[in-house]
Order: C-alpha cells, then structure tokens, then sequence
C-alpha cells in the first residue's frame, strides 16, 4: 500500500497528516483510561492541538534545533505527543527502555546531553530524581505520575507543562511553524541507544531520511491501509516498533492502540480486535507452545484432528484456494480447530509482523497453515531497521525474504573481504544465490553514525558506505537467509565453526523448551542449557502421576529430563556430528531483562549467561580427558 501522503521528513508526516484528516473526527490513537476502563479514541484534531501545546511547552522551556529531548516512558499517547512536538521543533528524540537502570539511564542522558527529560511512572520519576545531579545538561523533569510533597523545582507535572503551553502557544506558534519548515531529511530526528549485549551502548544517529525512506519501502511490500488498525505493544523506544508499528502505519493512514502493557495483551487482543499485530517471536512461539499443551491433554481423535487440520492448512496455504474440495476442507478445519487461535489474536486479523530476532521456521508454517500469515522482517537499529521482507502473498519461512526498494543488500567473504553478490531492492533477481559471509547493506536508511563516536562509526560504516551489520547469511534464490552473529560463533576445540543461533531458533519449537541456549567455545563437543516451559511440564507431570513443588524440583526429576534427552537425541540424528547438543542442563530461572540476563530487546546476554552458569557448564566436561 502506498503512504496517503507525500512525505520525506517525519515533520511532514505528522503536519500533512493532520492537514488531510482534519475536519473528519478521524481516530488515530486509542487507549484504556484507567479510571473507567473503557478505551478512549483521540482524533487527529485532539492530536494535533495536543502536539502544539507541549511544542510551545518545549519552546518555551527553551529547546530549539538540534536539542536533544529525552523520553523514558512506556507506550501511550503522550509518548507519541512527545516525539512529534520534538520533531516540530526540529529536536532530537533520546527515548530510552523503561526496564534500564538508574545507573544506564544515567549513562544515556549524559552521553546525549539531553536538556529535557519526560518520565511517565513514579518508578521513572525516581530515577530520573537519583540521576539529575549526574547530568549537567539537563535542566527540567517533566512527570506524568503524581508529584509528592516537595518535590525539586526542576520537577513539573505534565498537567502543568500542558498549562504553560496553552499560556505560551500563541506567541510560539510562529517560532513553531518556523522551526518546523527548517527541518530537513538529513537531520537527526533520534538518537537510539543500541541495547547490544556486550560493551557500552552507543547512540545510533538516525535522520528523518533514515526513518521516512524506511517506512515508505516497507510499506510497497507490506499490505498496511487506511482501515488497518495496530495494537502498540513492543517497546516504542525500539526502532523497530518506532518504523513499523508507528510511522510506517500512521503514513498508511491506519490507526494505533496502545496495549495497558506487555503482561495484558492477551486480554487486550479481543477487546482492540486489531487487523494488524506486530511482535517479537516470542509472542508467536508462546501462543504456540500454548497450543500444542492443549493438544497433548487432549484425546488421541483430538490430535488426529489436529494434525489433520495442520495438513489441510498448509493445503490451503500453498494453492488450494482453487480447489473447492480444499477449501471446504480448509472452513471445517477452521471452524473445529483454528477459529479459538483467532479469536486469542482479537478475531479480526489479517496478518502479523515479526522482526527483532529469528522466527523459528516450523513457528512461521503453523501459524500459516492455521490461517494466518507473519511477514517476517530482518534488519538493525542502525539500518531503521528494514533491510529485508518476506512477502505476504509467498512467504518462505527460514529465509528473511527480499531485499527492500532503495537498499542494497552485499555478502562479504569472511576472510577475504570480497563481496560475493550485491542485491538491489529495485530488481529483486529470483535466480540470485551465494556463498556465506557477513550482511553489509547501504541505502537512505543507514544512520548517520553514532553520536560522540567517531571510531565505532568508521568501524561500522565504511568508506564506500557500506554498513557492516556483524551478521552472516547467504542469499537463496533471492531471498535472504541468516546463519548468525558473527560474534557468537562458536569454534569448537577441533576447529570447527559452529553459529548457535540456527540451532537454538529449530530447537525453541520443541514444546517443552520455553528458551536455550548453545555454549562449546574451545570444547570438545555442544551443550545446551536450558529452561522448561512451565505449562508444558506442568501438565506431563498431571497426566503421569509425577509430584514437585517448583520448576527447580522438576528439573531434577528423571522422567523429566528423559523428556529433553530424546528430543536431544531426535535432532542429532539429523545434524553434522559438530552440531550434535551431547549434554543439557535444565535450569529453572528463565533468561530476562530483569535478571540481567537478556537486553531489553530479549536477546540472550551469552557472556553474562555463560559467567552465571560456569560450574554448570564445566560440569557437563568434567568426564572429558
């Protein structure tokens, strides 16, 4: 679908947005008033003057061109109201995770120099209260949580800030519009800190080219459109909920609804009914694993029906809509077996998006032969992020699809330095394959670099602007396909190079692990430690008579590592010998944000892990000599 404006700087965006909507009672934004419970819509008019009152707040506090404005906040309308006075003021938006310490939040708002700082919750007011003496360029903390009693006089309420704009809005509008008509595509619209998993976070500078060209490719390959409409729960703060589940479906001219939180979107699903849903795999895998539980306690005509209707999906799927018998086949088969998955997605949806990590393939085929297609997407903060898609009308599970219009997309040999094939989105050659070696890519969605740091830019960019995005793939017939990190290979003390992520992506489909991960750097041979699905567990204790009082006590009984040991043995069977897993440990904590084990956009910590877990680990070598 094509953007329903012309655009080329997110100022644009939102002033042409506006312009075409107003007068029409036209809801964009929508969100679940805590008070009554009741989901509330805020139409372009409302939006408009709400953006316009805190973008003379923001003036009149003194922000101009360039400033940095930070935001540490979870998703919802003031967010979006936030980001969109900063870019009328030509600013610069520093949106920061609202799981990072006080100690990162710290680090991010010095590194960027921000002046202003916008917190929602009384947990981020604290922080923001511990770190304002560590931060000499900030001047002014704006709350949307309750104020105490004598709280500092750099401390407003976001109900005050609204006030002052009002007060102000008059006598800034001129500056506003000004300022507004200067930006440029070229200019830095956000600074993203990466969340990588090792090393110091560094700030992606991204530009309203980066963010504008980004959406309107991505929106030529995916199907978003003016009665599209988005449940918002993926961290805003990351590009890539920030370019796909906002900018990209705002410039479609869908709506947006923010999700109360992470933890309520299963409850939130029915009740927003969304056409569109953009996530993580996570979210797809859990549903799945879910699934597959209800499956096994059910009776042994329940799982042949099941299976069955798997069968007939992925019919369906591939080109049985031009059977009749098929699609007969195909509406039993929903309405016994796949209908209670739709209506756990809202009952209304027309498809899903996944990006941010690898979707395991068998995940991505089952949701396609249960009636519903996840257009899986790969790319980097750095990249806004879209680099590639899998189409919706073929999608190829296993491969991260084609490479978008206006990027280029190259497979650079890993010892050479020779790049194997370039592959423009323009042409989209389907006979196009190629050796294995690191991703680089170049278009108008590369950032500019990082901020206050030369070295690691040129170490990223290099001087024929290619970016060196530290992942290895090969193209298929066109298509993209991802093999790993280049920093989480693992050699093997005979030599061998073995990339982890594949072999933990194929293995998360195992229904009784919930999360894995690969370790054998320097060893003789793989192992894996890994956490059990709860649920899972759970119920094959139930229908075998087995009794524990925690996760921790059922990872020592024997009947259930049994479970984990055969399916060990099942992938073996069918793998090179150096990607055999020939020992596990189950372990009852799972990897999080929380424990330290995970960064906020739920990649594994390796290093961290595998500090953590290091007598473990040996101990699965102890008997080697």
């Amino acid at each position: 679908m094509a953007a329903v404006v012309v655009f080329d700087t997110l100022t644009q965006l939102f002033l042409r947005l506006e312009k075409r909507y107003a007068g029409q009672n036209r809801p964009v934004l929508r969100y679940k008033e805590k008070e009554t419970r009741v989901w509330t819509d805020i139409t372009w008019e409302e939006l408009g003057l709400r953006v316009r009152l805190m973008a003379a707040f923001l003036h009149d506090s003194g922000v101009r061109r360039g400033d940095r404005v930070a935001l540490l906040s979870e998703n919802r309308p003031e967010w979006t109201i936030i980001d969109m006075a900063t870019q009328l003021l030509g600013a610069v938006n520093v949106s920061l995770y609202p799981s990072l310490p006080a100690s990162q939040v710290a680090y991010i708002l010095k590194d960027s120099g921000a002046r202003v700082f916008v917190v929602s919750t009384g947990i981020q007011l604290k922080k923001a209260e511990n770190v304002f003496d560590q931060c000499p360029a900030l001047e002014l903390v704006v709350t949307m949580s309750e104020l105490r009693a004598g709280h500092p006089d750099w401390v407003t309420h976001w109900d005050d800030a609204v006030r002052t704009g009002k007060a102000a809005l008059s006598s800034t509008r001129g500056a506003i519009q000004d300022a507004a008509d200067a930006v440029q595509p070229s200019d830095v619209a956000a600074l993203i800190y990466t969340s990588g998993t090792t090393g110091t976070p560094k700030g992606a500078m991204m530009t309203h080219e980066n963010f504008c060209s980004n959406a309107l490719a991505a929106l030529q390959l995916v199907p978003f459109g003016l009665d599209d409409h988005h449940l918002s729960f993926l961290p805003l703060c990351h590009v890539f909920e920030r370019t796909a589940g906002y900018t990209a479906v705002l410039a479609a001219g869908g709506r947006i609804s923010y999700a109360e939180s992470v933890s309520a979107i299963t409850r939130n699903l029915p009740e927003v009914r969304p056409t569109v849903l953009i996530s993580v795999p996570r979210l797809f895998e859990r549903i799945h694993n879910l699934i597959q539980k209800s499956v096994s306690e059910g009776s042994p005509t329940k799982r042949r029906i099941f299976e069955w209707a798997k069968r007939v999906g992925k019919r369906y799927a591939i080109d049985g809509k031009r059977d009749p018998l098929t699609r007969i086949q195909h509406a039993v088969a929903h309405r016994l077996v796949f209908k209670k998955l739709h209506d756990r997605l809202g009952g209304n949806l027309r498809f899903a998006v996944s990006g941010g990590a690898a979707l395991p393939a068998a995940i991505g085929e089952f949701f396609l032969s249960a009636g519903v297609t996840i257009i899986e997407g790969y790319g980097l903060t750095e990249t806004s992020p879209v680099l590639t898609i899998n189409s919706f009308d073929s999608p190829r599970y296993g491969t991260v699809g084609r490479v978008i219009p206006g990027v280029t997309v190259g497979i650079r040999s890993l010892t050479d330095g020779v790049i194997f094939v370039e592959v423009s989105g323009e042409d989209y050659p389907t006979d196009v394959s190629s050796g294995e070696g690191e991703i680089i890519a170049r278009g108008p969605n590369i950032m500019k670099g990082y901020w206050n740091d030369e070295a690691a830019t040129r170490e990223a960019i290099d001087a024929e602007g290619w970016f060196h995005t530290g992942d290895v793939g090969r193209f298929e017939n066109g298509r993209l396909r991802i093999t790993d990190r280049i920093k989480h290979m693992i050699v093997s003390k005979g030599g061998k190079n073995i990339y982890p992520g594949p072999i933990e992506d194929l293995l998360r489909s195992v229904q009784w692990i919930d999360q894995i991960m690969v370790v054998g750097e320097g060893r003789e041979f793989l192992s894996a430690l890994v956490v059990p699905d709860a649920d899972m567990i759970e119920a094959f204790a139930a229908s075998h008579g087995l009794a524990f009082d925690s996760l921790e006590q059922a990872c020592t009984v024997q009947d259930i590592r049994n479970l984990f040991t055969k399916e060990f043995k099942s992938h073996s069977r069918d793998v090179a010998a150096h990607e055999k897993i020939r020992d596990f440990r189950l372990i009852a904590e799972p990897f999080s944000v929380e424990a330290g084990t995970m960064t906020p956009t739920f990649k594994l910590k390796r290093n961290v892990i595998e500090k953590q877990y290091a007598e473990l680990i040996d101990e699965m070598y102890q008997h080697v000599v």
